[in-house]
C-alpha cells in the first residue's frame, strides 16, 4: 500500500488471576477519527497471512449518523477494510 498511514504499537497482555492471558491492541485516535470509528462499533479481524491482518467494520454508520456523533471522516462502504478506508481518506 503506497503512502500508508502507519502507527506503531505493542501488543499488550491482560493477565487475570486464574485465567490465561488475553492479548489486546489499542486503536490510535487519529486513525479512528480518519474513518469515523466510534466506541462500541463491532469489528472483525481478517487474517490475510502471518504478517498481515485487516480490521473490517461490520456496520459502518451513515455519514449523517457520524455527524450527529461528532465524528470526523468521510463515509466508507460496508465491509470495507480499515486499510482501504484510511487510503481513501488520504485522497
Amino acid at each position: 500500500m503506497e503512502n500508508a498511514t502507519k502507527y506503531s504499537l505493542k501488543v499488550q497482555a491482560i493477565r487475570p488471576k486464574g485465567q490465561k492471558p488475553k492479548l489486546y491492541v489499542y486503536f490510535p485516535i487519529p486513525l479512528a477519527a480518519a474513518i469515523g470509528l466510534q466506541p462500541g462499533e463491532e469489528v472483525e479481524w481478517e487474517l490475510l497471512d502471518r504478517r498481515e491482518l485487516h480490521l473490517v467494520r461490520t456496520n459502518v454508520p451513515s455519514a449523517r449518523a457520524r455527524k450527529r456523533a461528532g465524528a470526523a471522516g468521510h463515509p466508507v462502504g460496508d465491509q470495507q477494510t480499515f486499510a482501504s478506508a484510511v487510503k481513501a481518506r488520504k485522497h
